[in-house]
């Protein structure tokens, strides 16, 4: 598959500066710009309208919706709105809810349910967005063995969300238990930081890692890129070439960092 990378951003002072993240990100050679669902971020539907109106070739995405925010009858008339207004440009991320994503679905009034009904929850989404007519591509971030199975045999994009700290031996299992779908599904890996070694990963990175990052960093991480551009390129090929992963998500913080790979590794 062709590589595509997406900037993974939710965060701005006044909308002059988000639709500055926007337009930066497209002038840099990203494919897609990504909203998290959380409530420290923006709302991740009129934040993708405002991105896509001020850009014309970058796509907009949700990564990812958490199931219980929002009835599935909802997020198809968000998603049909959000593809016109795009021009077709919207993909719609979805999962069962990240750690610590239920004090946000009851905050919002929703009801966070056992994990087996978020498992419906997300289905029962997807089966509303497709039943509307021009559904976008679907990615489903999946990290316990029901969300991946589900993912394998509905999404379009497949995100492996494993922990930042994980390692490749665990990442190469996890593409292992989507079987055959692994070679006709997108897969998606998000990328926490990008630097030349790990001493220079910020440590207010901890905050969002949940842990040491140059610790996770020189235990090889896989959500850490370390080394120059062509090091990284050549990292990520590897992963594409073992493990089919095509579609990798960096973290708004490091985009002109990762930038220069881009240029690598464009056909």
């Amino acid at each position: 598959m062709t590589f595509r990378f997406g900037v993974v951003a939710g965060l701005a002072r006044t909308g002059a500066e988000w639709v500055a993240t926007a337009r930066r990100a497209e002038e840099l050679g990203y494919d897609t710009l990504l909203v998290p669902d959380t409530l420290h971020t923006l709302s991740p539907f009129p934040a993708l309208a405002a991105a896509a109106a001020s850009t014309s070739t970058l796509r907009v995405g949700t990564y990812v919706l958490s199931a219980p925010n929002r009835s599935p009858g909802l997020v198809a008339w968000e998603t049909r709105s959000l593809q016109l207004l795009s021009g077709g440009r919207f993909e719609l991320g979805i999962g069962g809810g990240r750690p610590g994503a239920e004090r946000d679905a009851e905050a919002l009034g929703g009801d966070f349910g056992t994990p087996g009904e978020r498992l419906r929850r997300v289905a029962d989404t997807i089966r509303a967005v497709r039943e509307g007519g021009d559904a976008p591509p679907i990615l489903v971030a999946a990290s316990r063995p029901g969300m991946l199975r589900l993912a394998a045999e509905q999404a379009d994009i497949v995100a492996l969300g494993l922990p930042p700290q994980s390692s490749e031996d665990e990442l190469t299992a996890m593409v292992a238990l989507l079987g055959d779908r692994a070679g006709t599904v997108e897969l998606h890996v998000n990328v926490a930081a990008v630097a030349e070694t790990a001493d220079d990963i910020p440590e207010w990175l901890s905050r969002m890692v949940g842990g040491d990052p140059r610790e996770m960093a020189r235990a090889g991480g896989i959500a850490f890129l370390l080394g120059g551009p062509a090091e990284i390129a050549e990292k990520l090929l590897r992963r594409r070439a073992e493990l089919g992963i095509s579609y990798i998500g960096v973290s708004g913080l490091f985009m002109e960092q990762f930038a220069p790979v881009i240029s690598l590794l464009r056909p």
